[in-house]
């Protein structure tokens, strides 16, 4: 029976894996045409990251090893992973419901990458550990007319982004950081991180994920941040 079992997962996670590769080769093109991808002239310094960009976008300075700067918007939700919860909707033809248990049965992938905040410093090599969002989208099966996200937060945080750039591979719904859980003022016990982005366009505490037709501004690009949020082009604030 065991085997019979183990058989089972195999095959569904095959197929996930397969889901998820026909949904990275429809956004190609699109993906390889993203700055962290295409930026020929990318503005920071120190030697060149695992993207082949400057280690520290301009404008950024490195905190301390042992720091990690909280940004929130005043509350911090206490939510416990028999509370959590993670809806994927919208413009998809299986729409998602997952408890705790059902996320953590998803591939689990680790991942090494920097956090860049708006405000101006950034934390390297900090190691991850949670589910693709590109896997999440493959199981949602976005629609034809899906070609962005907008994420939102048990705080009522909103913020959006293309699925270009979302499906990027360390795209990832984490919760752990640095072989702990995520603490609770980072966006424990689940946030979302955008390595490629400024860190405001994953969303901490994150509750869904709606596939959208339109490009629809989260909390921040409704009040003068950038929508597109490219750390290596200084891409902070509206033009």
């Amino acid at each position: 029976m065991e085997n019979v079992v183990d058989d089972t997962e195999r095959v569904a996670a095959a197929r996930i894996i397969e889901a998820r590769m026909k949904l990275r080769e429809r956004f190609l093109e699109r993906i390889n045409e993203t700055p962290a991808m295409a930026d020929d002239k990318p503005l920071g310094s120190g030697p060149l990251n695992r993207h082949g960009m400057p280690q520290l976008p301009v404008g950024q300075r490195l905190t301390a090893p042992d720091k990690w700067p909280v940004l929130d918007l005043g509350r911090q939700p206490r939510i416990s992973v028999t509370e959590w919860e993670l809806i994927v909707d919208g413009e998809c033809n299986n729409p998602l419901h997952l408890d705790w248990q059902s996320f953590m049965q998803l591939e689990q992938v680790e991942d090494q990458s920097d956090f860049h905040c708006v405000t101006g410093w950034s934390k390297l090599d900090i190691r991850w550990k949670g589910v693709r969002l590109s896997t999440l989208a493959a199981l949602a099966d976005p629609t034809e007319n899906a070609h962005f996200i907008v994420c939102y937060g048990y705080d009522n945080y909103t913020t959006n982004l293309p699925l270009a750039e979302a499906l990027k591979d360390d795209v990832l719904l984490v919760h752990t950081a640095d072989g702990y859980p995520l603490p609770r003022e980072h966006g424990g016990p689940v946030r979302m991180i955008t390595p490629q982005l400024y860190a405001w366009k994953g969303s901490k505490w994150i509750r869904r994920i709606e596939l959208t037709r339109l490009d629809r501004p989260g909390l921040w690009e409704g009040n003068g941040y950038s929508n597109t949020a490219h750390p290596w082009r200084n891409d902070r604030y509206s033009r």
